[in-house]
Formats: structure tokens, sequence, C-alpha cells
């Protein structure tokens, strides 16, 4: 009687467990080369299940994702998850200073949690220039049901992948960066992976309220857009909720994902949403048609213009305010934080400048073109021999005044950092384009954005109250932007432009956070199916994290 007792009350325990853990989410996705005309023009583009864009990964907060990656290509293959902190999990940013590539004709099973988070996201390949050839998809995340979302829920929602694009193959472009030369200017620019579509995209109802949630996943110019005779009301920027500001346009800079709430509020037909970009000397366009449920008028001819200039940008950016009484993934409001209230540790500034290295064209910050190694930096430190890939520190957290214009190196570059530190980054644009910079494992305070030079009076300029908590941020020509984290992720984390020829030719470096303890509580274990590469591969495993 005893002992059956006791194996009731184990299944019921064990039960109560299964049931406890947070749902998982299955993806099998088959990577290739497809034949599409994006502009009008047959070129090879990556598919993922023959679409492109790739599947919708649409989950809740704290789901978990697997994806399992087929790679037919016939290159090693990565991607990341633009903007999913991977919380304690830097084993599966998919990069190549974290990951080894899927090599071709093989497959890889990517483990995530969706931790503590909400929003509208993107994932996209690493590996060489495959980002100027598609795989790029959509991320939704989306509030828990007992979390209350600061508006009503829409009558449908749409993913907008909007961004630049080049009729050039993705070979060409990375051959043609080898070589020592830009890219040049972009053929045009895409919706959803189409071009001046005649079609209806989307479709409203007349009376009801939609949401789109639109990223910029283009590889060079920031864009613009808008929706013919309808505003649009902003309310979430990067997984933030924000002051529900109502816009006619809105910038939108590589690397960054808005949503907006559009009411159907206007005589039923169809209507176009319109791109530009923007800062570009030659300005490319495309519409996507929206129509009214049971629409058949063509939209009108008179298309809405673009703003000019990038001061009308910087007051848009301004104005975007973090919602503080809204909660956020988990059931406190967002602005419970006080980030404001809270001492600097360490301020780290970063110059961005552009320059030649043995006659080849090369991007460096603080005067250091990061380069791959072949061993990724987090195998080699977990595996202990980081002193044989890469040396910390290489560049100062204060570079000198002549950094922009001085000789420029190549070495990986991996900054140590300190676990739980509050930290402060400057990033410093001395030249005469529009740069955007992404950090992964963290959102930061976006608490400023002036034009000139940063210095630390410029303190008092800072939005200490409600600036919106985001992973992306742009710097106009000539200009500085400030934002402020929390190191309190484990792991090796990549700041990097968000744009394609930048990063690729060395604008990006890594974040060493290590947890002194080495405990399950601050980092997950390598996962048994780890791919190892480089100096590691065959190695015995160091002894795994254990304890709470």
């Amino acid at each position: 009687m005893g002992s059956t007792f006791i194996f009731i009350v184990f299944l019921i325990y064990s039960s109560s467990l299964v049931q406890a853990e947070d749902p998982y989410w299955f993806h099998t996705w088959k990577v290739k080369y497809s034949t599409l005309s994006p502009l009008g023009v047959p070129q090879q583009v990556i598919t993922i299940n023959d679409q492109f864009p790739g599947p919708w990964i649409n989950c809740t907060s704290n789901n978990n994702i697997v994806v399992n990656i087929f790679n037919e290509l016939d290159e090693p293959l990565l991607f990341t998850w633009n903007g999913i902190q991977q919380r304690k999990n830097s084993w599966q940013e998919g990069l190549l200073g974290t990951n080894c590539p899927i090599q071709p004709g093989t497959n890889y099973t990517f483990k995530f949690q969706v931790k503590d988070q909400i929003g509208s996201f993107f994932y996209y390949p690493t590996t060489s220039v495959h980002r100027a050839a598609g795989g790029y998809g959509p991320i939704s995340v989306h509030s828990r049901d007992l979390i209350p979302v600061p508006f009503l829920w829409p009558q449908a929602e749409y993913n907008v992948l909007v961004g630049d694009w080049y009729t050039k193959g993705h070979a060409s472009l990375k051959k043609q960066l080898d070589s020592g030369r830009s890219l040049g200017k972009p053929a045009g620019i895409i919706i959803n992976g189409k071009h001046d579509s005649k079609e209806p995209m989307f479709t409203m109802e007349a009376g009801k309220t939609h949401r789109f949630r639109v990223c910029n996943v283009g590889v060079k110019n920031s864009i613009n857009f808008r929706i013919q005779k309808h505003t649009m009301k902003l309310v979430e920027i990067e997984g933030s909720h924000t002051v529900q500001n109502v816009y006619d346009s809105l910038d939108l800079h590589l690397g960054q994902c808005y949503s907006v709430l559009v009411t159907a509020d206007q005589t039923p037909k169809d209507y176009y949403f319109l791109v530009s970009s923007r800062f570009t000397k030659t300005v490319l366009s495309t519409t996507a048609v929206i129509r009214y449920n049971g629409s058949n008028i063509a939209p009108s001819p008179d298309l809405p213009p673009a703003p000019v200039g990038w001061a009308w940008s910087l007051n848009q950016f301004r104005s975007f305010r973090w919602n503080l009484t809204a909660s956020a993934a988990r059931p406190n409001p967002q602005g419970s934080y006080h980030y404001g209230k809270i001492n600097i540790t360490r301020t780290m500034k970063f110059v961005n400048s552009v320059g030649t290295v043995d006659g080849k064209l090369r991007y460096a910050i603080n005067g250091v073109s990061h380069t791959d190694p072949q061993t990724p930096l987090k195998l080699a430190e977990y595996f202990g021999l980081a002193d044989k890939v890469f040396k910390y520190d290489i560049i100062p957290d204060e570079p000198a005044d002549s950094v922009a214009t001085s000789k420029i190196t190549l070495a990986p570059i991996v900054k140590n950092a300190i676990f739980r530190n509050f930290v402060e980054i400057i990033f410093q644009n001395d030249e005469k384009s529009v740069q955007s910079w992404h950090l992964s494992g963290y959102s930061f305070f976006a608490v400023a954005i002036e034009p000139g030079k940063w210095s630390p009076d410029k303190r008092k300029n800072y939005n200490l109250v409600d600036a919106v908590s985001r992973h992306t941020i742009h710097v106009y020509p000539k200009s500085w932007a400030a934002v402020m984290t929390t190191l309190d992720n484990a792991g090796m984390w990549n700041l990097r432009s968000a744009m394609m020829e930048r990063s690729y030719l060395g604008q990006q470096l890594y974040f060493s956070v290590l947890s002194p303890n080495k405990s399950l509580r601050d980092e997950y274990n390598i996962l048994d199916t780890q791919l190892l590469c480089g100096i590691v591969e065959g190695l015995p495993r160091p002894k795994p994290y254990s304890g709470l």
C-alpha cells in the first residue's frame, strides 16, 4: 500500500513537471538555391522549404524553438536569430565566432528559448554573403495570455520584410568584396521578395485595425515606409512596447523592426504600401498593394512623398519613447527597471572607419578590422585554447582622436567584459554615411543620438527615463549615439555593423562575458550535438558546468 501511494505521488509530480515545461515548436528546413526574379531578372536565391522569404517562426514568450536545418547549398551555412537574446546560450547564436558552420549535404539542429521576450524579429544566413541572396524570414514572439498587451488584438497581423536587393548573384558579390572593391549601389528594393507587385499582398477589413510588423532586412540602405492615405500608430520597437504616437511615415534603418497598427478608415479600395531608400543620391522605391476586402478599385497613382534629409529622421528618433506602464514579457511594467539611476561602471567608445589593407577595402572599429579564425572564438575559449586563436582587448575603450584615419590592422577582436557590469557604449561616426549597429545577446537603452563629437558632458542630454530598450541603433553622418546596458547574459556576444559589406569586411567585434561561478545558473553547457571544428575538433570536452 505504501509503495503504491509513493508511486502514485511520483506519477502526479512527474506529470506536473511535464505540464509546467514551456511548449516546443519544431521546424525542419531544407535550404537550397532556387531561380527567382525579385527584381524581374532571373537569379539564384536562397529559399527555405521552397519559400522566399522563409517560413514564419510564430511563437509565444518562453517557447522553445527547435530548427533542424538541412544544408542543400554547395557552401557552409549558418543562421542567426536577429534580436533573440539567447539567454545563457550563445552556443545557438549562429555566427562564425560562436558556431562551426553546417557543411554542404549535412544538417544541424538549433535549440533555443525565446526567454522573457516579446516582439518582432527576423533570421538570416550569416555565412559568406548569403544574406544578399535571401534566406531570411520573420520571427514573431507574442505575449503570454496572462500578460496584458497595451492595445486591442488586431483583426489581422502581417509580416513585412523590406530591404534593398542586388541583381548580381551572391558569388559575384563575394568575389567583388574579396577583391577589395565595394558592392556599390543596390539595384532596387523588395517587399516580401517582390518589387512593385500588382497583386494584393495584404488585405484589410473596413473599420478594423491591423498590425504590420515591418523589418529592414536589407544589406546597405535605410528605408522609409508609409501607407497611402493612412496613418500608422507605432506600438513596438524590437521587443519593447512604445508610447503610441501616430506617424505618416517611419524611417527604418538596417536590422531594425517596428510594429504599427493601421485602421482601415478610408474609402474601401486598394492602397499602396510604399517603401523608398533614405540618404541615397538615387532614390530606390517600390510598392505593394493593400486591398480592402471586397474592393475592385485600383490604387490612386498619387503617392505620398518621402521625407528629405536626416534632421527629420533624428527628430523622429527623439519622439520614440518606452511605454513605462505596459507590461513586458513578464507581468511587471517595462518602466520598473530604472536604468537612469544605475552607476556606469565602464564606458567604451567605438569609432568606425574605412581604409585599405594591402590595397584591399577594409572596415574597422578603433583601427582594427575583425577577422574570423578557423576555430570559433567561443569554442576556443571554452576549451581553454583562446591564446592560440586570439588576444583579448586589442582595441582600447577610449581610442585616440586620430583613430578614424589611422592605419588599419587585421585581427580577431574580443573585448573582455565583466559579468553584470552596467556599461555605456558610444558609437562615433565620423563618416558621411548613416551607420547601423546590432548587439547580440542583449537589449540596450538608446539614450541619445546627436551630431558632432561625443564627450562626457554630453550625458546631460541623455534620456534617462524612457529611452526605448532595443538591440539595434543607427548613427547619422558626423554624429554619435549612446546606449546603456547591463552585461547580465554570460557568453560570447557579437557587436556588428548591420551593413553586410561592412561586417563582412571587418566592422564587428565580440564581447566575452564570463561568469566567475561557471554555473548553470549563469550559462548553459555546450550541447552534445554541437559541431566542433578547427583546433578543437576531436578534443575531449571540458568538464560541464553544474549546480544552480
